[in-house]
């Protein structure tokens, strides 16, 4: 029989052994195991720990598109779900599965929730976040927004730009950090002034690895050093000497993709599309009145 069939002959005894497990899968790949049972659970390879605290309040489950949802509780501590982890956000989005098991033999299974980390509160060295079902991900607009501007991701698919090519993404160390939010990078000989102005900036090292912030304002020292702001500081610190990686900003703009990136040919915008203006504009005693357009 499966573990799910196993598990439900369990649940017809007179007695049963029940546990529930909890997985969490970061986006930076660590997983992490927990149980509500009083001591650890081996299953499928993974080690659910127990004395963490961790409890999850009643799961409410639907039938078609409405979003499943639940909320898990839990105290902050080293050994499991550490406080700076969750205000850097490397829990944001993270997968989470959670099982109802037989603890005397965890072979007896079924998974009761699948979804992710929806919004996180911490208050008084504990946590509560609400777990999110995996219809929330239909919960979104499609479709496209037509106005002058780009709509694609700098270096996706719609894009096409391979920001490997040189000048356009560069590694850099933390030279200097200063009181007003400047950080001072020295790495290969940069570019011009605001060549990086709305890029992307990762901690590639040090407590902030994995993060990434858009660059505020850029500026080219010379000599291969470049000082730059970002418009949010890091969740987590950088320190001197951290390595991080810088790739060239993009205002959207048809003039930008054409001089800068000189990919015209793949711009997501639309720049002839007419703006407000022509929907407010009206007729004047000045403007040649031949039948044509009032927005000229």
């Amino acid at each position: 029989m499966s573990a799910r069939a196993d598990l439900l002959e369990h649940l017809r005894g007179k007695v049963t052994t029940l546990a529930r497990a909890w997985l969490i899968t970061r986006r930076d790949g660590l997983r992490l195991g927990f149980t509500d049972h009083d001591q650890d659970i081996d299953m499928a390879g993974v080690l659910f720990k127990a004395s963490t605290g961790l409890a999850a309040k009643a799961l409410q489950s639907t039938t078609g598109l409405s979003m499943d949802n639940t909320e898990a509780m839990g105290a902050l501590s080293d050994a499991a779900i550490d406080e700076a982890d969750l205000a850097a956000g490397r829990y944001d989005g993270a997968e989470v599965t959670i099982w109802l098991l037989n603890w005397a033999n965890p072979a007896q299974h079924m998974i009761e929730f699948k979804g992710s980390f929806g919004e996180v509160t911490r208050a008084g060295g504990a946590f509560k976040v609400d777990l999110r079902g995996q219809t929330d991900g239909l919960n979104v607009p499609l479709g496209r927004v037509y106005h002058s501007g780009c709509d694609a991701v700098l270096g996706g698919p719609a894009c096409k730009f391979n920001l490997d090519t040189a000048g356009f993404r560069a590694e850099f160390t933390v030279q200097e950090l200063g009181a007003e939010g400047e950080i001072l990078l020295f790495g290969p000989a940069s570019p011009v002034d605001d060549w990086f102005q709305l890029g992307r900036l990762t901690a590639l090292t040090g407590q902030a690895q994995g993060l990434h912030g858009m660059v505020k304002t850029d500026k080219s020292l010379g000599s291969g050093a470049r000082q730059v702001t970002l418009w949010q500081p890091f969740a987590a610190p950088l320190a001197l000497g951290d390595l991080v990686q810088i790739e060239a900003g993009c205002d959207r703009s048809k003039a930008t993709c054409h001089l800068k990136f000189n990919n015209i040919i793949n711009f997501q915008g639309f720049p002839h599309i007419p703006g407000a203006d022509w929907q407010i504009s009206y007729p004047q005693e000045n403007q040649p009145k031949d039948g044509g357009s009032l927005f000229r």
